[in-house]
This record gives C-alpha cells, sequence and structure tokens, in this order.
C-alpha cells in the first residue's frame, strides 16, 4: 500500500511541474505589439546583397505568397520593355475598335456618297463617343477631301487615316515627365475617382519604369481605404519598388511628403502618389489634393498630374474629370478599360474637353496591360 502511495505522489508532482512550464514558455513566447507611424516597404535584399538593418514586414496579398515558415522569398518580376506593350496595345485595339474603322471605311467606300451616307458617317462617329464638334469637323473634311472634281478620286482609306490621326492630335507633347530638375526625383501625382483602376495604374506604371531601368518609390496617400494600401504595397513588391505607407485613415500629405522626402533622400528617379479619388465632397477633395501638392513642393516640384479615367463610362468619366480639371492642374490623361465595350472616339472628346493629351491607355488586366498612347498606332488599329 505504502509502494502505491509513493507512486501516486510522484506522478502528481511531475504532472504540476510540467504544466508550469508550459505557463512560462507561453509567456515568454507572447509578442510586443507593432509600432504605428509611417514606414517604408522594402523588398528584400537580392542574391549577394546582405541588409544592413531588418526591414519592416511588407503588407502583401496573402494569395500571392506562400504561407508556411520554409517560404520563400518571392522572385522579383521583370516587366515587359515599351516596344512590346506597343505590338499588343495595337493588336488589342484591333479586336476591340475595329469595328469603328471597318465600319467607317464600308461607308466611304461606296460608289455614291449622297447625304443618307454622311448623317449615317456622322451617327457612326457619334455612337463611338467622338463627340459632336469633332464629329462635325471631321465629316466636314472628309467631304472636302473626297469630293470628286475630275480625275481620280483619293483612296478613301488613305484620307480617312490622315484625318483620323489628325483628329487625334499630332501635336500634343505626350511623354510623361518622370524625372527632375537638380537631382531630384520626378514626382508623379496619380488622380481620378475610386473605381477607375487609379491603385491599378499607380503600380502599372511603376512596372513600365522599372522596365526602363529608373529607381521608384511608390507612396499611397490614399489612406482612408486599407485595401488600396495593400494593394500597392503588392504591387511594388513584385517588382522590388518601395512603397511608403502611414497608419489607416491618417493624413494623407503626410505621406506623400515622406514618400517624396523617401525618394530625395536615397536618390530616386521618380516617385509616384496615389491619392484618394472621392468626389462626393468637391470642396473637401480639392483641400485635400491641394495641401499633398503643397508639401510636396517643399522637397521637390510635381512634374506631372495623371488623371486616371475609365474609358467605359462615356459622359460620367467627362464630368468627372471637369471636376478634377479645376481640383489640380492635370497635364496628362490616363484612359484604362479601353479594350472590351469602351468606345475609341472618347480618346477624341477627353482631349478636347480638357485641352490635354491622353498619354496612357490600359487594354486589359494584366500586369502589362498598359502602354504609352501613340495616335497612329491607334488610328491603324481603327482601320485594321
Amino acid at each position: 500500500m505504502g509502494d502505491w502511495l509513493y507512486l501516486i505522489i510522484a506522478i502528481a508532482v511531475v504532472g504540476v511541474l510540467t504544466l508550469a512550464g508550459l505557463l512560462t514558455s507561453g509567456r515568454r513566447r507572447k509578442a510586443a505589439p507593432p509600432s504605428a507611424g509611417t514606414d517604408v516597404i522594402v523588398p528584400p535584399p537580392t542574391e549577394g546583397e546582405t541588409a544592413t538593418e531588418a526591414p519592416p514586414e511588407p503588407a502583401v496579398d496573402p494569395a500571392t505568397v506562400e504561407a508556411g515558415p520554409g517560404a520563400a522569398a518571392p522572385t522579383l518580376e521583370r516587366p515587359e520593355s515599351t516596344s512590346s506593350r506597343l505590338v499588343r496595345l495595337r493588336q488589342r485595339l484591333s479586336r476591340s475598335q475595329g469595328g469603328l474603322g471597318k465600319g467607317l471605311l464600308a461607308l466611304l467606300s461606296r460608289e455614291r456618297l449622297d447625304e443618307d451616307t454622311w448623317e449615317a458617317i456622322e451617327d457612326t462617329l457619334l455612337t463611338a463617343d467622338v463627340g459632336v464638334a469633332p464629329t462635325q469637323a471631321l465629316v466636314e473634311q472628309l467631304r472636302t477631301r473626297l469630293r470628286v472634281e475630275g480625275g481620280q478620286a483619293p483612296d478613301p482609306r488613305a484620307v480617312l487615316r490622315e484625318e483620323l490621326i489628325e483628329l487625334v492630335g499630332t501635336d500634343l507633347d505626350r511623354r510623361v515627365q518622370v524625372t527632375g530638375a537638380d537631382g531630384k526625383p520626378g514626382v508623379v501625382l496619380v488622380v481620378g475617382v475610386n473605381g477607375a483602376g487609379k491603385t491599378t495604374t499607380v503600380g502599372k506604371i511603376a512596372r513600365i519604369l522599372v522596365a526602363e531601368d529608373l529607381t521608384v518609390t511608390l507612396g499611397a496617400a490614399d489612406t482612408f481605404r486599407a485595401a488600396a494600401v495593400d494593394q500597392l504595397a503588392t504591387w511594388g513588391e513584385r517588382v522590388g519598388v518601395e512603397v511608403v505607407r502611414g497608419p489607416e485613415g491618417g493624413d494623407p500629405a503626410s505621406v506623400a511628403f515622406e514618400a517624396v522626402k523617401h525618394g530625395v533622400d536615397n536618390g530616386v528617379d521618380t516617385v509616384l502618389v496615389d491619392t484618394a479619388g472621392r468626389l462626393q465632397n468637391k470642396a473637401g477633395l480639392m483641400d485635400e489634393l491641394g495641401k499633398i501638392k503643397r508639401v510636396i513642393e517643399k522637397q521637390a516640384e510635381v512634374t506631372e498630374v495623371l488623371l486616371v479615367l475609365d474609358a467605359t463610362t462615356g459622359q460620367n468619366g467627362l464630368i468627372q474629370a471637369r471636376v478634377f480639371s479645376e481640383i489640380v492642374d492635370v497635364t496628362g490623361i490616363v484612359l484604362t478599360k479601353l479594350d472590351g465595350s469602351a468606345k475609341g472616339g472618347i480618346v477624341v472628346q477627353v482631349q478636347r474637353e480638357l485641352g490635354v493629351p491622353v498619354k496612357l491607355v490600359g487594354l486589359g488586366e494584366g500586369a502589362d496591360d498598359m502602354a504609352p498612347f501613340d495616335a497612329a498606332a491607334f488610328v491603324d488599329a481603327l482601320l485594321g
């Protein structure tokens, strides 16, 4: 009986000691809370480099990174070159917008261009969102050049191509100013309503610049949408671009200031700043964008203000464009979603309305489905 008693006591003592050890271990493993404030998401060092200090943990989309303690760091992507993008631009446009050019050519190739034919040409152009004034100007030019006054009639396709290129604009400066003066970075402010593809556009522009071997910093100044900040962080991580971000709901101007400061301090070529796109309160938006621009220019000049427009919204997009052009000095337009249901005439109309050129176009959901806009390539794609 005594032996059994000693055994029971020994088991009880071992159990108590084991439980105490587990509790102590749990307390040691408890992590310290993260600190708040503006931070820079630094990509992991490439092979052959060493990090001087541990970078903050990047905010990435869980869907793009394998989980688990043994998961490897993501491999940096190499974006497509501009020449490759332009080839795909022409192919995509010819598939999605070719109906406009073919319809016009079919009408202009008739043996007799009577009033009914010219009315049909006008209707075709208006349906493509070219706009009333540009349509009337184009039809007048076509009528003048295709009027047969003896001799051989001109080639309708060649005439249409020349007039469409003139209409889209050949004298506009479509270069995006991405570098600054005096050794400072170029600062590109990207504005537009939420839903137009603004944050995605910032990420895609970053890829174009990386393909051109430029160094880039992204500023996530749309602090009111946590999803936008995380999305931008993912874009940056994929191509090794640093992203400056702040606390959710924080001051957007503060984030923009820190992003430009980081770009200046580190000799970066270009700083791209994503901004909020709420249109519910025009005065509030004006104050916010004005403040962002003022604090940025304490360190470096804003070299470009790009307005992102969804090409599928038609007249609504033009109304939004006018509001933003009243708030901030827009220098160029990025048209997204020009493939699919978008009508190519919006290019002409938006340029007429705002007096600034379309500089970039988006033609799909792919990471490299954005390219510099070229008037001749655009018209050739329309005509097939």
